[in-house]
């Protein structure tokens, strides 16, 4: 099966001289979830902010066999959808149905059509009774949502979350993972909770300063590296 991102040999230092990445190899097909585990500045959102070109490195990146070269990054930025780890970084418009609609509307659709395209996107993370509402207004939960339903609006092949249980309870956690089960895209998710990602995941993949240190199922990983965490 062809790869939907396809890494090689990915390394990257920080002006400081940080070396974040040291020849990161890694592979995401169609339909997976992959969990990326590592501590705090092993590398890992280092990593995902070069799959979309916002950061590059030396070494090969390809996603849906483009590869990440400044004339494909636009079309690149399409086809994966990065949720960050705080929401409230994402939603900035008057309304909910305005801040999902900015992207689509970025890409040149008219106002009806980024409307029509922004409500279906809120109706498949079930916040379209929020269209009218302020983002502020929202809770935890519900600007995870639209901050989904945000990148859902751009219809992107490959999803990335960045820490998505961050603020969230336990009841919240649980209808996150719902949500993301029904969706069809594949997912890269760095997470520190690996219960999260046992229900999730399909592989876990594991930083270490720089370094891809281990893959495997997330259960072979939690064990390889002691790396566990409470449930949910």
């Amino acid at each position: 099966m062809e790869a939907l991102i396809e890494v090689r040999n990915l390394r990257f230092r920080y002006p400081d001289g940080t070396l974040a990445l040291d020849g990161v190899d890694f592979r995401l097909s169609a339909g997976e979830t992959v969990a990326l585990f590592g501590s705090n500045g092993s590398g890992k959102t280092t990593f995902v902010l070069h799959l979309n070109g916002l950061l590059t490195g030396e070494g090969e990146v390809r996603t849906c066999g483009l590869p990440a070269i400044k004339e494909n990054l636009p079309l690149i930025r399409r086809k994966i959808g990065l949720v960050f780890q705080d929401p409230d970084e994402q939603l900035f418009m008057p309304t909910v149905l305005e801040d999902v609609a900015f992207g689509p509307l970025n890409q040149g659709m008219s106002p009806a059509q980024a409307a029509a395209v922004a409500s279906r996107a809120l109706e498949q993370v079930d916040m379209m009774e929020a269209a009218a509402r302020a983002p502020y207004h929202l809770s935890a939960g519900e600007k995870r949502r639209v901050a989904i339903a945000g990148v859902l609006a751009m219809q992107p092949e490959i999803l990335v979350l960045d820490e998505p249980t961050t603020f969230l309870d336990p009841p919240g956690q649980r209808d996150l993972l719902l949500l993301l089960r029904a969706l069809p895209q594949a997912k890269i998710l760095i997470t520190h909770d690996t219960t999260f990602a046992r229900c999730l995941a399909t592989r876990a993949v594991f930083f270490v300063k720089g370094k891809v240190a281990g893959e495997g199922t997330v259960d072979e990983v939690i064990r390889r590296f002691q790396w566990d965490s409470q449930p949910l």
